[in-house]
């Protein structure tokens, strides 16, 4: 029976709030796990108080849009709870990295990670000689978001302008990639502590977008010591406990990081590998409090 007493930082409605609770039930917690909004986050600065000062440990499983403002506020309010001595799952400088695909890609780059060519600018001028650059035929992505949202393919001229255009209108980054051919699939590895899970992750008929979210499908992947070199590497560069990395195998033979996930998903991996990642990523949250009990 395990008395820790966990926060879930997300949605209540959303799938992995109801498995992270479904396994602490099977766990035998004595508390079971609460889901608290981000929109419920307080520091008090005269006292050691805050919105999760009564939980042992906090799982962040969402990363909800916000103004700049309350975006900076949430993630400085989880670097003072962090200080005041909750576990925090994924640890704020681990989240701050990984939710921008610029920066993580950058960084992958100074490690030397394979990456495919991107460019990241402000202005359509800028936007359209990348275009031209990258072969006139690239991946635009939102540089904050996931599950496939918001992807577009693009290798018409006409619609680059149009929607280059629109980006610099709403006075967004335009974040571009090559279109890097593939084999219809690339690979989720999922760290759970020291603990990895891989999946191959297949598009659906008639889309080049891989995620599950999409209506994709999942199966058990055998993964080269090249690629886990590769997602070892990249869950390094950020830290963190709980770490989606992206590989795309191109048919060029280049094994390519795309993202690194702070929150990722486990659906996918937890069905084709027939594993329990809930109750995996409980018990890696109790042995961080308890440690952090007996050493604090």
């Amino acid at each position: 029976m395990f008395d820790t007493r966990i926060a879930i930082l997300g949605c209540p409605d959303s799938f992995y709030a109801r498995d992270l609770q479904r396994a602490a039930i099977e766990l035998a917690f004595t508390y079971q796990p609460n889901v608290v909004s981000f929109s419920d986050l307080f520091v008090d600065s005269q006292v050691s108080s805050h919105a999760l000062c009564e939980y042992d440990a906090v799982l962040v499983r969402s990363m909800p849009l916000g103004s700049l403002e309350q975006v900076i506020f949430r993630m400085n309010a989880l670097h003072v709870i962090q200080r005041r001595g909750t576990v925090v799952i994924n640890q704020p400088r681990t989240l701050e990295i990984a939710i921008d695909k610029w920066l993580t890609l950058d960084l992958a780059s100074q490690s030397r990670l394979p990456i495919p060519h991107t460019h990241a600018c402000q202005t359509r001028e800028q936007a359209m000689s990348a275009f031209e650059s990258l072969g006139r035929d690239v991946i635009v992505k939102p540089i904050f978001g996931g599950e496939g949202r918001g992807l577009i393919r693009v290798d018409n001229a006409d619609i680059a302008h149009r929607v280059f255009s629109t980006l610099e209108q709403i006075q967004s980054v335009a974040y571009l990639q090559e279109f890097v051919p593939h084999f219809g699939y690339d690979i989720r590895v999922l760290f759970v502590g020291e603990e990895y899970f891989c999946i191959a992750r297949h598009a659906s008929e008639n889309d080049w977008r891989t995620n599950i979210s999409r209506g994709g499908h999942a199966t058990r992947y055998q993964i080269t010591d090249h690629q886990l070199d590769i997602a070892r590497q990249a869950k390094n560069m950020v830290g963190g406990d709980v770490i989606g990395v992206d590989i795309l195998p191109a048919k060029d033979g280049r094994d390519l990081l795309l993202e690194v996930n702070a929150v990722p998903g486990w659906k996918g991996v937890a069905s084709a590998c027939e594993v329990d990642i809930a109750q995996k990523v409980l018990q890696l949250a109790i042995y961080h409090a308890r440690s952090k009990r007996h050493t604090g």
